[in-house]
């Protein structure tokens, strides 16, 4: 399981140790008007207040400088609603959390990302999203929320009530103020069927689009320096959970425990002082993978545990510009002499209505690049995310990338309406910090 730094009081880091703090006030509330009061006393003082759960963004989108709300009290499912079908729950709990209750419940989440340590809170308002699917991510799933604004209301929005606040607070990067509670559609608890199969680039580029169209969710990996890629494709099984067939406990050990985190973790680490070993490295880890297939209720397939620490940006091009951009990924990358001991992750996602997502407007195709903790990424992000922009590729929020308001603004046509209900919301720009002010503007 993923774990958090251990850091000394006052003190917050990040996951992936990129950013940190020190010298905050940390206050842990239980509630809503413990945040308000908080948020209250911190814009009389001039201070500002983040709210920063696991740390599992790579930007420093939830760096707090003052105050930082920690939200480890404020976890649970507060209400279910099995007409409607929607779930609410604290803001602060884990995702893996909610996965577990809403299994006991006999409910799921339509989709979801490959990562359950983040809290409700920060997945949803970083954009968080999966593979495929009729949502393309956890925000498109947000029916309802709460919220403590920067004038220390305690504000609520559904389709009903501040129906504006729903529409761009499910997005929010923190800006608009902190998130207490968050209600979700969901539906009957389902089984996901998986395949796994190693496949060759040319088979894997020219297959692609059927492999998409004829699975419920697709990801794919590929491995710099090979010419091999893994796919692991998603199919919906129904509601009867006797006809999961999980991997027996000792495969999915093999597989998932000690190959893909503990030799992972200690090769990638050894290649980072022997890079020139990479190359030969990241051919023989390709040709060892491995056929296989399983089913079991959706979380358990959609989420992967990583123990890894690694760095990644992760870019959204449209849908149809996908494959043109990651070939001409490969090309620069092979181009470079570069060497990269990660693969690179390959979904697609389905166009939304959320505003500051990544997937609005439009299909999208998602390109994830990473490299060991302490590898030295520049290089290879610049490269690649210069090949993302001239493809209008929109950022994720909690992943590391360069652009600023003036570059982001041309790539959300609902930027301004955004910045509108900041300046409503956060007039005295109580929730900011250097990220922000990058990329929503000072």
């Amino acid at each position: 399981m993923s774990t958090r730094h251990r850091t000394p009081p006052n003190t917050w880091r990040n996951w992936s140790g990129l950013e940190s703090a020190s010298g905050l006030q940390v206050i842990t509330p239980a509630s809503a008007e413990e945040v308000r009061a908080a948020v209250v006393e911190a814009r009389a003082a001039g201070r500002t207040v983040k709210a920063a759960g696991t740390g599992h963004s790579f930007t420093a989108i939830a760096k707090p400088e003052h105050v930082h709300l920690l939200p480890d009290r404020m976890r649970g499912i507060l209400s279910v609603d099995r007409d409607a079908m929607t779930v609410t729950a604290l803001a602060g709990t884990q995702l893996k959390v909610l996965n577990a209750e809403l299994e006991r419940l006999g409910l799921s989440l339509h989709n979801m990302g490959d990562i359950a340590e983040q809290t409700l809170a920060g997945a949803i308002s970083t954009g968080t999203h999966g593979t495929g699917g009729r949502a393309s991510g956890l925000a498109a799933q947000v029916v309802g929320l709460e919220l403590v604004t920067g004038t220390g209301e305690v504000l609520q929005a559904s389709a009903s009530e501040n129906p504006d606040v729903l529409d761009l607070a499910r997005v929010s990067l923190g800006a608009l103020g902190v998130l207490t509670s968050i209600t979700f559609a969901v539906e009957p608890l389902f089984v996901l069927r998986a395949e796994e199969k190693p496949m060759s680039w040319d088979e894997g580029m020219a297959g692609f689009d059927d492999l998409t169209a004829a699975n419920d969710h697709v990801d794919m990996y590929w491995f710099p320096h090979a010419d091999r890629l893994l796919t692991k494709s998603y199919t919906r099984s129904g509601t009867d959970l006797s006809v999961a067939e999980p991997l027996p406990r000792w495969r999915s050990w093999l597989d998932d425990d000690l190959l893909a985190n503990t030799v992972f973790g200690a090769q990638t680490a050894a290649l980072n002082v022997a890079p020139r070993a990479i190359p030969a490295a990241n051919r023989f880890a390709a040709r060892m993978i491995g056929a296989r297939s399983y089913s079991n209720v959706a979380h358990r397939v959609f989420t992967t545990e990583r123990r890894v620490v690694f760095r990644e940006m992760e870019y959204a091009v449209p849908r149809e510009a996908g494959l043109t951009a990651l070939r001409e990924c490969r090309a620069a990358f092979e181009r470079s002499g570069l060497s990269v001991s990660f693969p690179v992750e390959i979904r697609v996602a389905p166009a939304d209505d959320v505003p500051l997502s990544t997937s609005y407007g439009r299909d999208s195709f998602y390109l994830a690049f990473h490299t060991h903790h302490r590898a030295d990424h520049t290089a290879y992000f610049a490269l690649m995310e210069a090949v993302m922009r001239d493809h209008g590729g929109r950022p994720h929020w909690g992943k590391l990338h360069s652009l600023d308001a003036g570059d982001l603004a041309p790539l959300y046509p609902r930027f301004g309406d955004f910045l509108a209900v900041r300046d409503r919301l956060d007039p005295d720009r109580v929730f900011t910090n250097p990220y922000l002010d990058r990329v929503l503007g000072a």
